[in-house]
């Protein structure tokens, strides 16, 4: 995706799309395989300011009870994030990302974000999203997000047949 822009639909109802089309509730976002490595956990962790050892010291995490370091939640976020901003424009604004954590995202594993729209009212969508790993889904939650309505633009001293 590369933006999104105002439309008027059939029922001449002003609405939001992207460009493959109208935004609509049931639309699936592609799925994003992410690659959960070690470098990906402990960096997300540092740039959170997120210094608990189970996220950067693999023998601490596995005297914890964990089989290796996971990734934090603030990262998970991050990600949920970028994946519906990613898929709607650069100029989508996330209002609210409201997640739960299942399964831990352990380095060597694929996490695949898939989303579904739930509901569109006005500019603002709402997409549903989950994030499975090979353990199971490790994050589940809704987005927020307020997608851009392109009006269309008139040059001064220009009209419909040109010049004026």
């Amino acid at each position: 995706m590369t933006g999104v822009n105002g439309v008027n639909d059939e029922n001449g109802v002003n609405g939001v799309t992207a460009d493959a089309g109208p935004v609509r509730a049931g639309d699936s976002l592609p799925p994003l395989e992410i690659a959960i490595t070690r470098t990906l956990v402990v960096a997300g962790a540092i740039a959170s300011r997120d210094y608990q050892d189970v996220h950067h010291d693999a023998e601490l995490a596995r005297q914890k009870g964990a089989p290796d370091i996971f990734m934090n939640i603030l990262t998970t976020n991050g990600l949920v994030g970028r994946y519906v901003t990613d898929h709607f424009g650069p100029a989508a604004v996330l209002r609210r990302v409201a997640i739960r954590l299942g399964a831990p995202n352990h380095p060597g594993d694929t996490m695949v974000l898939t989303g579904v729209v739930e509901d569109v009212r006005g500019d603002t969508a709402t997409v549903r999203v989950v994030g499975a790993n090979g353990l199971g889904n490790h994050v589940t939650g809704t987005v927020t997000v307020t997608l851009p309505v392109t009006l269309p633009v008139t040059m001064p001293g220009k009209n419909a047949e040109g010049p004026a």
